[in-house]
């Protein structure tokens, strides 16, 4: 704050002279909203131009205030295209690259360098300034191969930082793949996820909420797998544990799926938001520590001993139907019971 200060100070003197003064602020995402106040008054008065950069979203990270008086503007990973035509600048440049060095670069090695890139040039460009800096050290060749950039750049970067917006986008679009039965796509964000150093621990817990909310009672194993999966990785540790993902996240995606359940719960949450608020029926209440004697439990009929082991009998009051099975896997039978049980109790109502 007291260097944001002297700034302001010295843009203040700057301004009475009639020049407007830039700030420009890197990773403006590290200011705490303290020292994003300081300058809100300068921005709304003109005293600065501020420029503020940042990989994270705004909208999290930058007070309110500040937004609405800012123009917000996204810029995107860089085409290939552009990428190679920057690397090729970098090369024929005498000046401000490398082109009095005589350097050639292989088609190949072109495009593992784009690749390598995944849209943002400076990584390029470094990769390049070390794969010159080796052959320039080596003396005789000029010719920087694919196997000159392996030994440089040995691995393909992967833009991923759970730290930030990357960590929500990528399990948002693990988590829809596998919600929508395509188990390759699944497979490439995870195997991305982890290659960016997500602890796959983080990737199961998401697994297993998935396996209640959008697979279901189609498929009730979905969910024991998934917890097992939790425990395996946590015994079996890295590298291995990506088998048990795999084998967790592929049978998943290709698991038939129901919400019906994440429906129900969301429907009797509202019921009870907006409905009436329902008493226990003192049939259901508890007999015990002198309940009887109250005529707790009384007139309760206990299912099994009845045949097939279902007895019809108020259960809520003014009775609301919140879980509609699927027709889907499992829950097609759960379906076909639960309509003939619903069936029963109605008959036994009309008739009373």
């Amino acid at each position: 704050v007291p260097e944001l200060r002297e700034i302001i100070r010295d843009a203040r003197s700057d301004g009475r002279s009639g020049r407007r003064v830039l700030v420009l602020l890197d990773e403006i995402h590290h200011f705490n909203r303290t020292q994003q106040d300081v300058l809100l008054p300068e921005v709304e008065q003109g005293t600065i131009i501020l420029v503020g950069m940042t990989t994270e979203n705004p909208y999290y990270y930058v007070n309110q205030a500040l937004l609405s008086r800012s123009v917000v503007m996204e810029f995107h990973a860089l085409p290939e295209g552009a990428v190679r035509r920057v690397v090729q600048t970098a090369l024929e440049d005498a000046e401000r690259g490398l082109g009095a060095h005589g350097l050639r670069l292989a088609p190949d090695a072109l495009d593992y360098l784009v690749h390598y890139a995944d849209g943002d040039a400076r990584r390029a460009l470094n990769a390049l300034e070390l794969a010159a800096t080796y052959l320039l050290g080596s003396g005789a060749r000029r010719d920087i191969s694919i196997e000159v950039l392996h030994s440089c750049v040995p691995a393909v970067a992967v833009r991923y930082d759970k730290s930030s917006d990357a960590h929500y986008d990528h399990i948002s679009a693990f988590i829809k793949s596998v919600r929508g039965g395509d188990p390759d796509a699944a497979l490439y964000w995870m195997v991305k996820m982890l290659e960016g150093g997500e602890d796959p621990r983080f990737i199961v817990r998401r697994l297993i909420i998935l396996a209640s909310e959008d697979i279901g009672n189609a498929d009730p194993f979905g969910l024991v797998l998934a917890t097992a999966a939790l425990q395996a990785v946590e015994f079996v540790g890295m590298p291995e544990a990506k088998l048990i993902l795999s084998q967790t996240v592929t049978y998943l995606a290709c698991a038939e799926k129901s919400n019906a359940a994440t429906e129900a719960l969301a429907a009797a949450s509202e019921e009870l938001r907006s409905g009436p608020v329902r008493e226990v029926p003192a049939h259901l209440k508890d007999p015990s520590r002198d309940g009887a004697a109250l005529g707790h439990g009384k007139g309760y009929r206990y299912p099994h001993a009845f045949p097939g082991g279902f007895v019809a009998q108020e259960y809520l009051p003014a009775p609301v139907v919140f879980y509609k099975p699927k027709n889907v896997g499992a829950e097609r039978e759960m379906r076909r019971r639960l309509e003939q049980w619903r069936s029963i109790a109605a008959e036994t109502k009309n008739r009373r």
